[in-house]
């Protein structure tokens, strides 16, 4: 059982929920069941992928690192190419079963998988392919979940429009996922301070540009995930006397022209400065809001714990520090996840996320992530 915990490396299984949440998240969708076939599929996937790679990685880790599971003889290689099989047909049996959208995503991730593990590893397109395979991950939730809730009746987007929705929240996980692997890459030898600092300096970047993003998208109104509010009188333009309702579209104002406004109920009308201190209606200040609260909550989760282990590697290279980095890469994993979704109007589903944290560090003290 331990050697097998070890090949699947369980204790990393904790950052793969968090994908679909996050993609649910993105289509503005609650979790529902397409969402509960994407995690399955995703799970069985990210397994595939862990065991593909000890079995293809066999020879070096002989060397580099005899400990593991199929150099020490725990397990063999046949058994590990052959569970890699198996739940890689275990994983696109659950998502064909969130449709045929869901499917195309899944075949697509299962063949970067595939592809990475068994070519695309120790070439320079590594890391690309590793973070494609993070950003399809997430696609998947979106998809299974938009595709699902579609079928159900409920009145949602098509899935390819659902797709484009979730392609920020995708690129920021694939990008993080890029840095994490740029780091393991040296993760056996050690010996690079260069590739840390710029991978704790892109950390920084998108811990940035996901907590302002999500503060610049917060609704003003009631209707979250872009649910237009109505309108009051006037907001159109002005409305022309004696038609009730009626709007005419607002023109630009030239400097220093005056627009009219109705004064008292006597049917006089006095000019309004368009330009000055009276231009504009003074707007309501920003209150920070228990969402608000959360998403710089899970940001700073997130640059808590990926950036000291990268800042650390950096000044001292050596092999442990550098696996250490990589470890909290992965594990910040949750609360960017976390994060991704509270900025698109689901705190609930990162608190559920952010509950996988204290289970991914308790099982990391027994079971390495790298």
């Amino acid at each position: 059982m331990r050697a097998w915990s070890e090949l699947f490396r369980v204790s990393a299984l904790f950052s793969v929920p968090g994908d679909a949440l996050a993609g649910a998240a993105a289509v503005g969708r609650g979790p529902g069941r397409g969402t509960a076939f994407a995690v399955g599929a995703s799970l069985c996937l990210y397994e595939a992928g862990m065991a593909l790679n000890d079995w293809a990685d066999r020879e070096e880790d002989a060397v580099d690192r005899p400990h593991r599971p199929i150099p020490s003889g725990r397990v063999s290689p046949a058994a590990a190419l052959g569970a890699a099989g198996v739940l890689t047909a275990a994983g696109l049996a659950l998502a064909a079963r969130a449709g045929r959208p869901a499917l195309a995503v899944a075949t697509g991730l299962a063949a970067t998988v595939w592809a990475y593990d068994l070519r695309l590893k120790h070439t320079k397109a590594g890391p690309a392919a590793m973070a494609a395979a993070r950003s399809l991950d997430l696609l998947l939730g979106a998809t299974a979940t938009a595709a699902t809730a579609r079928g159900a009746g409920d009145n949602v987007a098509a899935p390819a429009g659902s797709v484009r929705d979730a392609l920020p929240a995708a690129l920021v996980l694939g990008a993080h996922t890029y840095g994490v692997t740029a780091v393991s890459r040296h993760e056996a030898q050690g010996g690079s301070t260069a590739v840390p600092l710029a991978v704790l300096a892109t950390t920084a970047a998108l811990g940035t540009a996901v907590l302002t993003a999500g503060r610049a998208g917060r609704p003003g109104t009631p209707g979250e995930h872009g649910a237009a509010r109505t309108k009051g009188p006037g907001e159109h333009g002005p409305v022309r006397a004696g038609v009730p309702g009626e709007h005419r579209p607002a023109r630009a104002q030239a400097l220093g022209e005056h627009r009219a406004v109705p004064a008292g109920g006597s049917g006089e009308r006095l000019p309004v400065p368009t330009q000055g201190p009276r231009a504009h209606r003074p707007t309501r200040p920003h209150h920070l809001t228990p969402a608000d609260l959360l998403l710089t909550a899970f940001t700073g989760a997130y640059l808590r714990t990926a950036g000291p282990p990268l800042l650390h590697a950096a000044l001292n290279p050596s092999p442990p520090l550098t696996q250490r980095a990589v470890g909290g890469g992965i594990r910040a994993m949750i609360p960017l996840q976390a994060a991704l979704a509270a900025r698109n109007g689901a705190p609930g589903s990162g608190l559920a996320v952010m509950a996988l944290v204290p289970l991914a560090r308790a099982l990391a003290r027994k079971v390495s992530p790298t």
